[in-house]
């Protein structure tokens, strides 16, 4: 839904008149839409393009040199008139004839025909032609009759590029067409847009599933089906624009273009099945694109275009332009040599030191304990979320959960490799960091690393060194943090809990006493800092709201030693951690 605006009936104009005011480098208002700001080459075929507003980059985004000469802007989905496409042209015009190329839609063709009417009745050299590169919206033996969607942007930059290299109006048409054959497009939609001020979408799509074969003028899929993954996604579209591989396809650029509210992220998952589909079939990528090229306002859905590239058009698509929204430019330094081959995985985990078996024995616990509390973390990761996101960023059980469960996965390769109590926990320590991400993840790698450093891999670890151990996680935490008692994290429950081990071990109290008193403190200590006012972190600026509820972190250490303590009891012996 649009959410910035003024009048909803203004809407049209108003981001037209924004659109020139950002750019004014690159395009200038003419009556009915935009034409270069630049200079052209005198006696050059200009191409035209345009349509309804709600696409953006498309149409505007694409003037500039060595792609369009001016764009005709319409309402929202809405066809602009005859008379501004003839404004449009008319400044755009550099001597060498007017090619008109469009989306193939009722008003787009009518009102661009008569448009070229008029300038051929002043002596303008024109032609006119449409995008159809929307294989569900019609058979393959009827490719006339298609729509145009994503796909108009590689068709207009090739068609846009052989008209900069100086080709006669005849010659553009005939790029153009040959272009046009070999791009291709196909869609699916998981929500409908909405207009600007309207309260619901034009369509909507069932939970679960899919239109397949959307338009971007509002219009739902063909049919539905069920969403399935990004690898499903991807599979789906890949292989119906592979039914249609020219017999001569061997190599593509691969397009795929989020329609308004696909993200980035979510985009950049789905590619690589899309590339992976495609070189499973054979088919080289000559270069992958990912982005929005074509929206409809805010719909959710991709599309995606397959350019299938031959002699004649690869050197129009990666021919030189520059528009507000599409560049491409000669690269500013010379590629890396293919022999150049980086590590893309982490470091294995190997283990280089013979541990003592009295280390061994702490060093199963520990891996038992990581397992057990990766579970526990996940079964509360949706609450641990909820908790955090009162006052943060509501990540802290998905950090938790892919945190610890790196962690228990290294200390299970670590122990079956005969890793003592250090190296298991060091190498815990490490994958928790790397996976978990954010402060949370920082804290828990260096607190299991500084925890391991004093257990060691041959020492026996009986209650005093487990004390001094846990000294040492929680001071790694005031290093690291830079955070007190007091101020709202999981130090508040950390500190208690290591205080209240040395205490009881002083006491003469057995390993497992110990353990199961001090996780009882934590837990406390934990559900009082609702009391708090956090006064670190990204909690700090919403302290208000965080009143009343709990520390995340404190909460999730507690669970977490509320777990290890069960461990501990189970073992039975004083030698653990």
């Amino acid at each position: 839904m649009t959410t910035l605006l003024n009048d909803p009936k203004d809407f049209p104009r108003q981001l037209a008149e924004g659109f020139v005011e950002a750019n004014p480098q690159y395009v200038r208002a003419v009556f009915g839409g935009v034409v270069r700001a630049t200079r052209s080459r005198a006696g050059k075929v200009a191409v035209i393009s345009g349509g309804g507003t709600g696409h953006y980059p498309a149409f505007t985004g694409w003037v500039g040199q060595g792609l369009l000469d001016g764009v005709v802007t319409g309402n929202i989905f809405s066809s602009p008139s005859a008379s501004q496409a003839v404004s449009v042209a008319r400044a755009a015009d550099q001597g060498g004839g007017v090619f008109i190329a469009h989306l193939n839609y009722a008003g787009d063709v009518l009102h661009f025909g008569q448009a070229a009417e008029r300038l051929r009745a002043e002596d303008v050299e024109v032609a006119t032609a449409v995008v159809t590169d929307d294989v569900a919206s019609a058979p393959a033996a009827t490719p006339h009759m298609r729509r145009g969607i994503a796909g108009g942007l590689p068709v207009l930059k090739m068609t846009s590029a052989a008209a900069e290299a100086g080709l006669s109006l005849d010659e553009v048409v005939e790029v153009f067409h040959h272009a046009n054959k070999r791009v291709m497009t196909f869609g699916v939609a998981f929500s409908g847009c909405t207009l600007p001020g309207a309260d619901h979408p034009l369509f909507e799509v069932p939970k679960g599933q899919i239109g397949v074969g959307l338009g971007v003028h509002g219009e739902p899929g063909i049919y539905e089906t069920e969403l399935g993954t990004a690898d499903d996604v991807a599979e789906l579209l890949v292989d119906r624009l592979l039914q249609e591989r020219p017999t001569d396809g061997s190599r593509v650029v691969a397009m795929l273009n989020g329609l308004g509210s696909a993200k980035y992220e979510e985009l950049f998952v789905t590619y690589t099945a899309v590339a992976n589909r495609l070189r499973e079939a054979g088919v080289e990528i000559a270069e992958g694109e990912v982005g929005e090229f074509m929206t409809s306002l805010d719909m959710g859905g991709v599309s995606l275009t397959l350019v299938w590239l031959d002699e004649t058009l690869e050197p129009y698509y990666f021919a030189e332009c520059d528009t507000p929204a599409y560049k491409r430019r000669t690269p500013m330094a010379e590629p890396l040599p293919s022999d150049v081959v980086f590590n893309t995985e982490a470091e294995q985990l190997v283990v280089t030191r013979v541990a003592s078996e009295e280390s061994r024995v702490t060093a199963g616990i520990v891996t038992e304990g990581l397992t057990l509390i990766s579970e526990a973390i996940e079964k509360n990761a949706t609450a641990l979320g909820d908790l955090d996101a009162i006052a943060g960023d509501g990540d802290h059980g998905i950090g938790m959960t892919r945190g610890s469960a790196a962690a228990a996965k290294a200390a299970r390769e670590l122990f079956e490799q005969g890793a003592g109590a250090q190296t298991v926990l060091v190498g815990a320590g490490d994958r928790w960091s790397e996976n978990a991400g954010g402060a949370s993840g920082a804290l828990w790698g260096a607190a299991l690393t500084a925890a391991g450093n004093v257990l060691g891999d041959t020492a026996r670890v009986d209650r005093d060194r487990q004390a001094q151990a846990l000294a040492a996680l929680v001071e790694a935490i005031k290093r690291l943090g830079g955070g007190s008692v007091g101020d709202k994290t999981m130090l508040d429950a950390m500190v208690p809990f290591a205080d209240a081990f040395a205490a009881a071990v002083a006491d003469g109290a057995s390993t497992a006493e110990a353990w199961t008193t001090a996780a009882d403190v934590a837990e406390a200590a934990a559900t009082a800092t609702a009391d708090l006012s956090p006064r670190l972190g990204r909690a700090r600026v919403l302290s208000d709201r965080s009143v009343g509820h709990p520390d995340p972190g404190a909460v999730s250490f507690a669970l977490a030693a509320k777990t290890m303590a069960g461990v501990v009891q189970a073992s039975r012996t004083e030698q653990t951690v």
